[in-house]
């Protein structure tokens, strides 16, 4: 008898190993060796990361054939960076504004970099680093043009997209100026280029990625007179605190050794704006709702 029951326990604590170390091997995907867990964990037991990112705003989040290019991959690559992730090693995965929170909220992807304005609604879902630029809705115009403001727009015609905030904006606030609808901003530009309309607005940041297509450079510009405010900050999990304070120390960091600089050079600084600069004071408590 009992050497069946010292055979019975030396059973069990086999089997006790053997379920503890599967559980190691599924842990080890979301925990790294430093016991750091979210995206840190993953970044560094993985060395790899899932970021959401646009596809289709010039300068921002552009995907041509596989490859994605614009400020805000370039942001991507810089917090992959400090992460401990090389830019080869991230799947860009293309967003839409509807499935942001989603993406996040089901693990499709581990962060969001998306001209993704943060506000209170969206922070009951998920987490927000950032914010990384302070966009504001400001016009386009032709180089030459002498409209200094939206002060400026009565009596002009204005192109924008159905149903968008600005185009909103522009009729509640702006009555006296003639609006003029489309499904894209990209209807709006070739009607500017030839004069059918003084000015096309939306996000200032979203307008100077527009200006700096090649078929366009040297052509527009944006006003600089921004009549919002729209915070794009980074999306994670709203669990992940600790993931979201490292992402505001990696842009500390990428607003002094001139990272950030870079970035912008290299994407929306073709289109002839300058580089903001990046207020870290304005960075998020994290996990604050």
């Amino acid at each position: 008898m009992r050497i069946k029951r010292v055979a019975a326990v030396a059973a069990v604590a086999a089997l006790s190993l053997a379920v503890t170390a599967c559980g190691g091997g599924d842990s080890d995907s979301e925990t790294g060796g430093s016991g750091a867990s979210g995206i840190v964990g993953k970044a560094e037991s993985q060395k790899k990361l899932v970021i959401g990112v646009k596809a289709d705003q010039p300068g921002l989040g552009l995907q041509t054939g596989s490859q994605y290019e614009g400020f805000d991959v370039e942001i991507a690559k810089i917090i992959a960076k400090g992460l401990g992730v090389e830019a080869n090693n991230i799947e860009w995965k293309t967003t839409v504004s509807a499935n942001r929170e989603p993406f996040i909220q089901q693990g499709t992807v581990d962060l969001v970099i998306a001209t993704y304005t943060i506000n209170d609604e969206r922070k009951q879902k998920i987490s927000f680093a950032g914010p990384y630029y302070m966009a504001g809705q400001d016009l386009l115009v032709k180089t030459d043009s002498t409209l200094t403001g939206p002060e400026a727009l009565d009596g002009k015609t204005v192109c924008s997209v159905t149903g968008s905030t600005p185009a909103k904006r522009i009729q509640t606030d702006y009555p006296k100026a003639k609006l003029q609808q489309f499904d894209s901003y990209s209807k709006c530009l070739p009607l500017l280029e030839n004069g059918q309309v003084d000015a096309v607005t939306t996000d200032d940041i979203i307008l100077a990625g527009y200006a700096a297509q090649d078929q366009y450079a040297g052509k527009f510009k944006v006003v600089g007179k921004p009549f919002s405010e729209e915070p794009y900050g980074i999306g994670l999990k709203k669990e992940d605190k600790a993931g979201c304070e490292k992402v505001n120390e990696i842009l500390k960091a990428a607003a002094t050794d001139g990272s950030y600089k870079a970035a912008w050079d290299a994407t929306l600084g073709k289109s002839g704006t300058a580089a903001p600069e990046l207020d870290t004071a304005k960075l998020t408590n994290c996990g604050s709702v």
